[in-house]
């Protein structure tokens, strides 16, 4: 191991440090209770709140995988992608987090979002819980083994050991799990708040020396602006493959003519906003703030954070195709394109804490998904099925949990899928069609039932899985991202199937309007 390894490897120390001093300090505290260790009693104030939202949303892939999209084919995916993302946010922000708020307060003091559908539908039967527990647990699954992808990448480029990329991932799971298990909600919810700094200064840092050693507007226009449609938002460029790589001549990549970047392509990026509506884990921290009267600050932080964040990715994917034009050969290569500019940009310590970054993006988000996991196997599904169990053996078996799907997702991410962006689509179109549209109806139209509130859920998630590995294969029209086809399929089944089905009691459309009157 070299000098400057050694000096990039203690710059992410120190950040790892921080981090489990700060599981540490909330471990006492949050193994207090379930509703402490799940939801942190709902305390937390706007700007924990708001940041911890949004670096969890991000995840490693808002570092790796958007700026490796942009380095690659250009503006056209990235940009339409970034916006789709944004307006979700915003609307999401808007429209669900105050309502979600109250709602789940008002349904019973519901701590977990399959317990708000149970809650909300007066679910006896349990069926809403059950199977909401099922899809968080498979897809959160999935997730979290695209934030070790992340954690393996980053390591095994500080190394220069691509041998030792298993021991890397197993090794990240390890210090994810000792804080996750400690410290619980506010543990993940404060280390998100320092994450989400420390991914917002390091996109910003470089991005603005990427701007300056890149020669500004002049300097990178003239190394990038006679690549066909690069540049074009309505355009998507053609790299020249040769064994799998992209080919080079000069010193300068190759690339073919372009082409348009199609209509329908243009509606799935912007389909990655509906997915929003259904994310566990951004829902969770509506549910927890200390008091909807502060959901408005919490939103202006966290739609500023995304818009800046956003647009940074982006632009550093430009900026690093013109500073490293032929460094990355391959999608999957070109997402280290952030841990590449880091390194030549800044000293070694400094290049550390950079990095430490995209170890934030990923950390931010794991212990979110595996905390997700925890509570709905625990208080979703245990909780359920032995309801004299004791809130001690509750929380033991919701630590078991964290263990377990830490432990699959570190097989998916050894399994040789290096494609970060690919394994976040799939899990986020899981999420987003199987919970969006039962999350707006349930908060926004009272003759919503229980019958369809389950037909809906599993119709959204099933519908992911076949058009992504059946439909999508016949090409065209049918290639659109399953999030949107998915998404449109559960609301039309929720909104025909309550019509179909007795309206819901005067108790649950009472509680509805209490709901709707408050401020």
């Amino acid at each position: 191991m070299t000098v400057v390894n050694i000096q990039m490897l203690l710059g992410i120390v120190v950040y790892l440090l921080i981090i489990i001093s700060v599981g540490l300090w909330y471990a006492r505290r949050s193994n207090t209770g379930i509703e402490e260790y799940f939801i942190g009693k709902r305390g937390l104030g706007p700007w924990v709140a708001a940041m911890s939202a949004e670096s969890s949303d991000m995840s490693g892939w808002l570092l790796m995988g958007l700026p490796g999209v942009a380095y690659f084919t250009g503006c056209g995916e990235a940009f339409w992608t970034a916006a789709g993302l944004f307006a979700g946010t915003w609307i999401n922000w808007q429209l669900v987090a105050k309502r979600l708020r109250n709602y789940s307060q008002t349904a019973n003091n519901a701590i977990t979002l399959p317990e708000f559908f149970g809650k909300r539908f007066r679910d006896e039967k349990n069926v809403l819980k059950t199977v909401a527990a099922v899809i968080i647990l498979v897809f959160f699954s999935i997730y979290t083994a695209s934030q070790f992808v992340t954690f393996g990448k980053l390591f095994t480029y500080v190394f220069n050991a691509e041998n030792y990329y298993s021991m890397i991932v197993i090794f990240g799971a390890v210090i994810l799990l000792i804080y996750t298990l400690l410290g619980g909600f506010l543990a993940v919810c404060m280390t998100d708040l320092i994450q989400g700094i420390l991914m917002f200064f390091a996109l910003a840092a470089v991005l603005v020396f990427g701007f300056v050693f890149s020669g500004g507007f002049g300097g990178i226009g003239e190394r990038i602006g006679d690549i066909p449609r690069f540049l074009d938002i309505f355009g998507i460029a053609a790299p020249v493959m040769q064994d799998g790589v992209q080919a080079a001549a000069s010193g300068a990549p190759l690339f073919g003519a372009g082409a348009d970047y199609p209509f329908l392509s243009i509606l799935s990026c912007l389909a990655w906003g509906l997915g929003y509506f259904g994310m566990p884990h951004v829902l969770i921290r509506f549910m927890a703030i200390e008091n909807a009267s502060k959901i408005w600050k919490s939103k202006c932080i966290a739609v500023t954070w995304c818009f800046i964040s956003l647009f940074a990715a982006v632009s550093i994917g430009i900026i690093g195709r013109a500073y490293f034009p032929t460094l990355l050969g391959t999608a999957s290569d070109a997402e280290n394109i952030f841990l590449h500019l880091t390194s030549d940009f800044f000293p070694p310590l400094i290049a550390g804490f950079a990095l430490s970054g995209i170890l934030a993006a990923s950390m931010s988000s794991s212990d979110s998904y595996m905390l997700a996991v925890s509570s709905s196997f625990a208080n979703d599904l245990f909780k359920t099925f032995f309801k004299k169990a004791r809130e001690a053996a509750v929380m033991w078996v919701a630590r078991l949990a964290i263990v377990l799907v830490a432990i699959f997702g570190t097989i998916i991410a050894l399994s040789g899928s290096q494609s970060i962006f690919q394994i976040v689509s799939y899990a986020w179109a899981g999420f987003g069609a199987a919970f969006g549209p039962l999350v707006l109806f349930s908060l926004f139209w009272k003759r919503t039932t229980l019958p369809a509130a389950a037909a809906g859920m599993v119709s959204g998630g099933v519908m992911v899985v076949i058009w992504k590995n059946v439909i999508s294969k016949f090409g065209g029209v049918f290639a659109i991202y399953e999030l949107l086809p998915s998404f449109i399929l559960s609301c039309v089944v929720i909104f025909i199937v309550s019509l179909l089905t007795k309206a819901p009691s005067t108790e649950i459309q009472r509680e509805f309007d209490s709901v709707k009157a408050m401020r």
